[in-house]
């Protein structure tokens, strides 16, 4: 029995042709459906040159399961997440590697209600199965059903927006030839037919699985220079860009500088605050005293969930949180069954800055004093364990408060920094805040990877 290697802590993602092909797709199709025993699934898959092929392997390996397969075209992640709730649906998966290299493929798989799959409920039952490859007699074969639900789902994020709040706007979108543009090109649409002064200007809007933009991926400093030359040349409001299934959205200012995702985290939750008195919010451990401040001001619950989006919907469902951010650019929304979702931030930043009457720069400016941080940074280490204990020892004896929520958080009177391996490769990340004092937040920085990088 073969292991398949493309079963991740959270989705499915692997190397074209060794990790990840049509038959093994086929595979997940059956597995899934053994495992599940849904009557109807939706499936979708993002702009990748494999993403059609896969999609059609896992949707017939649904369909030998018996499995009802409901195929809703090109579609970035967060359209499955609304098609399965809003079709009723008893799971879905979309076909998509996100921000990975060219050579890579993958899958996010939710059941009903739109709720993840991961390892901890159910992702590796699946992996078990696919593996075993000993799948029951073909008895009767599922139907396949093609369909749209764009306009629905459109209607859906307009709600989140009252049109009435909003002066002329003019934002640059930048969707890096992944799997936004369709969805941009449907909301400019809902703009016009609700008179929402908003001018939209497209950048690498076109569709194009080869990336001749490079890899949708904001994230990396090198893929930020077109969104934020845009955003001048313009003399935009605004600059977003996605990445390839397009759940993160990142933004920039006026001056097409960008802003890091933990203020735009703190900035959303007093949105909904204003709405939602009293509301819970989500937020991750790494950086956290922008958000509990904000929130706290706003009359809001700040709640700690563990890193990773299985366990911020989780929280958010056990918690009923209205929003929650990671200060990775994915925003969740109990509205939007849990799910994150990478159009919603923007419309509502949108009109934030039209009911301040302020600019971007100028709300994020004060939190950015207030709160300077280092930004997430990566070290490849030998041994990360060893390396974290070496930074535990040093600092947890002056410790006001330490927490093991997700790695370790240690806070102290003036400073506070977490530091956690990556799930996913052997890197530890660093995240440094202060309060107000740039110098301290620096040098507390350099001396803490001084340490772990010994």
């Amino acid at each position: 029995m073969k292991k398949l290697t493309c079963f991740k802590a959270y989705d499915i993602r692997g190397q074209l042709g060794t990790e990840l092909n049509e038959d093994i797709a086929y595979r997940i199709g059956r597995a899934f459906g053994q495992y599940l025993k849904p009557e109807n699934i939706v499936v979708g898959g993002d702009i990748r040159l494999t993403s059609d092929s896969l999609k059609t392997a896992l949707t017939e390996g649904l369909r030998d399961s018996g499995v009802n397969v409901t195929d809703i075209g090109m579609t970035g992640t967060e359209e499955i997440y609304f098609a399965t709730s809003y079709l009723n649906m008893d799971g879905g998966v979309e076909v998509t590697a996100s921000h990975n290299p060219m050579d890579y493929n993958g899958m996010k798989l939710v059941r009903e209600n739109s709720k993840p799959i991961s390892g901890d409920t159910g992702l590796f039952d699946i992996q078990k199965l696919a593996e075993e490859n000993d799948f029951p007699p073909i008895e009767q074969r599922g139907n396949l059903t093609k369909t749209s639900i764009l306009d629905a789902y459109v209607d859906h994020l307009m709600t989140y927006i009252d049109g009435a709040n909003i002066t002329p706007l003019k934002l640059v979108v930048n969707s890096g030839n992944g799997a936004a543009g369709h969805a941009v090109d449907a909301i400019e649409a809902a703009f016009r037919q609700h008179n929402i002064p908003i001018e939209l200007i497209k950048l690498h809007h076109e569709p194009d699985g080869n990336f001749p933009n490079g890899i949708p991926n904001p994230l990396l400093v090198e893929n930020r220079q077109d969104t934020k030359d845009a955003v001048s040349k313009h003399g935009a409001d605004m600059g977003i860009a996605w990445d390839g299934d397009f759940d993160r959205c990142f933004l920039f200012d006026e001056k097409g500088a960008f802003i890091e995702g933990y203020y735009i985290v703190g900035l959303l939750g007093e949105a909904f605050l204003q709405k939602h008195k009293g509301a819970k919010v989500i937020h991750d451990p790494r950086m956290t005293w922008n958000t509990i401040d904000l929130v706290t001001e706003a009359g809001g619950v700040p709640i700690l969930s563990k890193t990773g989006h299985a366990f911020m919907k989780e929280k958010m469902r056990a918690v009923d949180g209205i929003y929650g951010g990671e200060m990775s650019a994915h925003h969740y929304f109990r509205d939007f069954f849990y799910c994150d979702s990478g159009m919603i931030p923007w419309l509502l930043v949108a009109e934030m800055m039209c009911v301040k009457k302020m600019p971007l720069s100028a709300m994020v400016a004060e939190r950015i004093a207030k709160f300077p941080s280092s930004g997430e940074i990566n070290s490849k280490l030998d041994d990360p364990k060893a390396a974290i204990n070496r930074v535990l020892a040093a600092y947890q004896e002056d410790a006001e408060t330490i927490d093991y929520t997700d790695g370790i958080s240690l806070e102290f009177a003036e400073w506070r920094f977490n530091l956690r391996s990556s799930n996913t490769e052997p890197v530890v990340r660093l995240n440094v805040e202060s309060r107000g004092d740039v110098a301290l937040m620096r040098s507390k920085t350099d001396a803490i990877l001084k340490l772990l990088r010994g």
